[in-house]
């Protein structure tokens, strides 16, 4: 198993180097800020890595757009989802939510909360949806279906937390960005809940 700091430093070269460059390319689309990847439980290489794609389907978040193409690898290539770890740029939704479950992830990491969706980018619909539909706005991290963490939680436990929390900040720094520039232009994309 791999340490906080180990892990921790892997997520976040994952959300700067592998999903934030699709994220840009997104939201210049019209897509929102959101994205995941699939990375190998032993090595921590990364599978598969996507962003938002709503503007092609509103059914296509980050992490359903992973998912997508994560089981369009042939089935003998594909390795069990038991091997694998979930990176979430933001706090997966419901409709994600149900659906790392219903692929039989056992995990997932996220880098920004629902709170930070709503109150920082503007983007309040998973604590709605989860308020309105299942009466609560929390759900629990441990489950017999998976366990969750955030991934400030890592570094928070880290023997370099001071520099991961500097990395940490700098891709805060540019989500903050993304999220100005799809708050400016989403008027003029055909998503649905913008």
């Amino acid at each position: 198993m791999h340490s906080d700091s180990v892990l921790a430093e892997r997520l976040l070269d994952v959300i700067d180097h592998d999903i934030l460059p699709l994220t840009k390319a997104g939201v210049t689309s019209g897509n929102k800020i959101f994205g995941a990847a699939l990375l190998h439980k032993d090595s921590l290489k990364t599978l598969v890595a996507e962003t938002n794609n709503e503007i092609e389907n509103p059914l296509w978040h980050g992490e359903m757009h992973a998912l997508k193409r994560f089981y369009e690898i042939p089935a003998a290539e594909r390795p069990p989802t038991s091997e694998l770890l979930f990176l979430s740029t933001h706090e997966p939704c419901s409709l994600c939510l149900s659906a790392i479950t219903w692929c039989g992830f056992d995990n997932f990491y996220y880098f920004f909360s629902h709170q930070d969706s709503r109150d920082e980018f503007a983007i309040p619909h998973d604590l709605k949806i989860l308020k309105e539909v299942f009466g609560s706005e929390d759900y629990k991290t441990e489950n017999e279906f998976w366990v969750s963490r955030g991934v400030h939680q890592l570094i928070e436990k880290s023997v370099n937390a001071q520099a991961l929390q500097e990395r940490a900040l700098s891709i805060k720094t540019q989500y903050t960005a993304l999220s100005t520039q799809y708050q400016s232009d989403k008027s003029d994309n055909d998503i649905p809940l913008n």
